[in-house]
């Protein structure tokens, strides 16, 4: 039986005071109705917001909805936190890389098969392609990979939030062969982990959210020695300081 529009706001109410059952709502329009303050609706319920669009409740931070053609609740907890930044001493958190391989197939690794049992070099730019990443901070690490290894250095990675293809084309355009593996953390998994984002919106170029530069040297996936630069400058992260802390 349909029902009428005049008896969806109390109705709706109660359903929110009772904590989300189910609710028959096929028969509702997609209008969207906010409940204000009402004598009948306790305070606590009172800012609930309702979007009749079918299908059963679904919880945000401060209102409930209708979403359209739902089967079954579903309750968001999706979330964007950053931790705390990185220090001397603590572990490398796991995280997962992408990159390209010879054939052009995209081949995943992670911060373990990076680094354990092994002394391994991170080093990240703020984008591919941008100058000071370009000309220095990058190149720097190609010319020096040699006595890198030579120290004791097993594997040497430039991570970036560029996608696999930039970085390849990167890669390519600076000749870097295999001296340094080029890697995509895309969703920023590793750098919101690390505490290492850089939020760049407010510039015209478009660059959105970024790594912080940075390099650092991990001994079976425990940081030895970070270099974190302050926003995107270049004073303490190439190639020689990580050599002058071996």
């Amino acid at each position: 039986m349909a029902m009428a529009r005049s008896a969806v706001a109390p109705l709706l109410a109660s359903q929110c005071a009772a904590g989300l059952p189910r609710l028959p709502v096929s028969s509702f329009s997609s209008s969207r109705y906010v409940l204000s303050p009402l004598p009948s609706i306790p305070k606590s319920v009172s800012s609930c917001s309702f979007n009749l669009r079918g299908g059963i409740a679904r919880r945000s931070s401060k209102s409930f909805s209708y979403p359209m053609a739902m089967a079954s609740s579903s309750v968001s907890t999706e979330t964007s936190v950053e931790s705390k930044t990185i220090s001397v001493g603590d572990k490398l958190p796991e995280a997962t890389f992408a990159y390209l391989d010879k054939e052009g197939q995209v081949q995943t690794v992670t911060v373990s098969d990076l680094t354990k049992g092994k002394k391994a070099v991170f080093f990240a730019v703020p984008g591919a392609f941008t100058p000071t990443c370009s000309q220095k901070h990058l190149p720097g690490f190609v010319e020096k990979a040699d006595e890198l290894r030579s120290k004791g250095v097993d594997t040497i990675a430039c991570i970036s939030v560029n996608d696999v293809f930039v970085m390849r084309a990167w890669g390519e355009n600076l000749s870097t062969g295999d001296k340094v593996l080029l890697l995509s953390d895309g969703n920023l998994n590793f750098t919101k982990a690390i505490g290492a984002t850089l939020d760049l919106s407010d510039k015209p170029v478009g660059l959105g959210v970024r790594s912080r530069r940075y390099s650092l040297l991990a001994e079976d996936g425990v940081v030895r020695v970070l270099h974190l630069e302050e926003g995107g400058s270049f004073t303490t992260s190439g190639a020689d300081d990580i050599l002058k802390a071996l």
